[in-house]
């Protein structure tokens, strides 16, 4: 598995791509995510940015618990994770046996978890979380 195969399998799925440089996409989604592709030998690393930490440690808290639900109950593949201050949504996938069908499984599993957890990750966003305490200080 090589480059030139991945970014067969990203045109062959007919995304939005761009080359950030050697063994490193971006995907756009038509719902405007961004999935990170990296060829990392022995596995191709995909991530995509889901929201920042929540400053507050109680909030966080209950961030990371919702996290570990999701992961639990609803990622067929792949997993929430921090990276620094950041959650991500983060998968990896074997060289040795990626072919296209799994390939576009784990892009589409990602795409799937991001859309139908927007709504239970929404309280933790931080135009969400400004909105709330503006409201509760009138």
């Amino acid at each position: 598995m090589n480059k030139e195969s991945i970014e067969s399998y990203l045109l062959r799925m007919e995304a939005e791509f761009e080359e950030l440089g050697a063994g490193m996409w971006v995907l756009r989604t038509d719902q405007g995510l961004r999935i990170v592709a990296h060829l990392s030998p022995p596995v191709l690393l995909l991530r995509s940015a889901v929201l920042p930490v929540p400053s507050e440690e109680g909030e966080a808290a209950r961030l990371f618990r919702r996290l570990l639900e999701l992961n639990a109950s609803d990622l067929v593949s792949g997993a929430y994770g921090l990276d620094d201050d950041e959650v991500i949504l983060t998968d990896a996938l074997d060289l040795e046996t990626l072919d296209f069908d799994r390939f576009q499984a784990a892009v589409e599993s990602m795409q799937m978890a991001l859309a139908s957890h927007h709504e239970a990750l929404a309280p933790f966003r931080p135009e969400r979380a400004a909105a709330q305490t503006e409201g509760e200080s009138r």
